[in-house]
């Protein structure tokens, strides 16, 4: 079987890094002051190739699914819960749906393999859209077999780079519903990072202290079954789910296309650590939207190297905290493409001694 898995070239280019910096550092502003807001302006224009960056349609995209690992009581919700967000998704309901519309972010909803059969939806403009890409219903249990076959999580990243390819614009913002995919995202992590999955798991949905300590134990059941599977696609495919699956690939893709990345919270930052062991460069074209209440993200970040956004204690998931961290990124743009140089407003620049010294 032919893996997808297209090439990501690295984006780095020091003769450009040090353009845009010069351009930033002549703005009229002491050097540096304007802090993250600078180095996400910096990140952007490397990401568009340009020095008047302009983010264009950007497009969220929620990826649903189930996961049979939920049997095992790892949440605190029922699985019903998948399907009646992905409803709420789409009646507008959500705190993503709310946000979304709010800064003017086209929504989708990509059913990667919910439990549950969604009816056929019109397409209306400005409304959110329903993408049926199930896989199957709810990946198995993890904890006595692989979660999926190689061949559905091939299937799953196939659809997710398909629905990129299908949406216009040069950003993507990432969203995730499904009930215990916190779980899953722990796995991959403690896998792929070789970290003790207890310093990784946190409560989730709303876990208590026992209900925590239940989940861990069953993590580490699991982490047993599949002792010896490491690389990254194989661990994808005995401990993800299928919409991690889908974002995968939807990272790829977008990479591939030289889009912003934008990565909301702990799920998110498991589908893009799994893809930047398959593509280094992946991470060139990602923007980390906020550090959340999850353990397990700030390890990841830190894994990445991430400088996140925010830090507002966010542990909703669904892609709230990209929407919320939108306006920075259009921030960030219009610093750098719209606001006067030292010599173009006639202002006095620092003086030498003063720098030097």
């Amino acid at each position: 079987m032919t893996r997808f898995l297209p090439e990501i070239p690295s984006i780095h280019n020091p003769v450009w890094n040090a353009r845009v910096q010069t351009l930033i550092d002549q703005k009229t502003k002491p050097l540096g002051s304007l802090g993250l807001l600078e180095r996400t302006a910096h990140r952007l224009a490397g990401i568009l190739h340009s020095e008047t960056p302009r983010l264009e349609s950007p497009q969220m995209v929620v990826f649903a699914a189930d996961h049979g690992l939920a049997a095992r009581g790892v949440s605190a919700y029922p699985v019903d819960v998948t399907w009646q967000m992905v409803e709420n998704f789409l009646a507008g309901g959500a705190a993503v749906s709310v946000l979304a519309q709010q800064n003017g972010l086209a929504l989708h909803v990509m059913d990667c393999g919910v439990a549950r059969d969604f009816a056929e939806r019109p397409v209306v403009a400005g409304k959110p859209r329903l993408w049926h890409c199930k896989v199957a219903h709810g990946t198995q249990d993890c904890s006595a077999t692989d979660a999926m076959t190689a061949a559905q999580c091939d299937t799953a990243m196939r659809h997710g780079a398909a629905l990129v390819q299908a949406l216009p614009g040069n950003a993507l913002l990432l969203g995730e519903m499904g009930i215990g995919n916190t779980s899953c995202a722990s796995l991959l992590l403690a896998r792929l990072c070789a970290v003790d999955v207890a310093k990784v798991t946190g409560a989730g949905t709303g876990l208590n202290a026992a209900g925590v300590a239940r989940k861990v134990q069953v993590l580490r059941e699991v982490l047993a079954w599949h002792d010896g599977v490491e690389e990254p696609l194989d661990v994808l495919a005995a401990m993800g789910g299928f919409e991690i699956a889908a974002m995968v690939g939807a990272v790829l893709q977008a990479a591939h296309e030289r889009r912003v990345i934008v990565v909301d919270g702990f799920i998110t930052t498991a589908a893009v650590l799994v893809a930047s062991r398959l593509r280094p460069a992946v991470l060139e074209r990602c923007v980390f939207a906020h550090r959340s209440g999850e353990p397990g993200h700030t390890i990841v970040l830190q894994a990445l190297g991430a400088e996140p956004l925010l830090d507002w204690g966010l542990r909703l998931g669904e892609g709230s905290g990209a929407a919320l961290a939108w306006p920075l990124l259009e921030s960030a743009c219009a610093m750098l493409r719209d606001m006067a140089s030292f010599a173009s407003a006639g202002v006095a620049g620092q003086q030498t001694e003063a720098v030097s010294a």
